[in-house]
């Protein structure tokens, strides 16, 4: 039997977790990938499917201040950022899961 592919394994794991964590409009979900060189968040509400806000170490603007983008700098900036865009658009921090 061949062995499952890391990114197999890491699908595995996000349907498992899945089956428990739904994001809706006054809670909405906060999805986080991180590779070895980037790394994205995203808030999102499941009930409509839209994807409310986004940040990643990729971003002009973050890319700019950033010298590697898979690290815990990127991470906190990556963080800072999409809390920032939430808060922009009337998002409340306590309201995310």
């Amino acid at each position: 039997m061949a062995k499952a592919s890391r990114n197999d394994r890491r699908l595995k794991r996000h349907e498992r977790v899945r089956k428990n964590v739904f994001g809706t409009p006054e809670k909405p979900r906060l999805c986080v990938y991180r590779s070895n060189c980037n790394i994205s968040a995203q808030i999102i509400d499941d009930v409509n499917g839209n994807t409310l806000v986004s940040a990643s170490s990729l971003d002009k603007e973050l890319k700019a201040q950033l010298e590697n983008g898979g690290n815990k700098d990127a991470a906190k900036a990556v963080g800072k950022a999409v809390g920032e865009r939430a808060v922009a658009k009337g998002h409340q921090g306590s309201c995310f899961r």
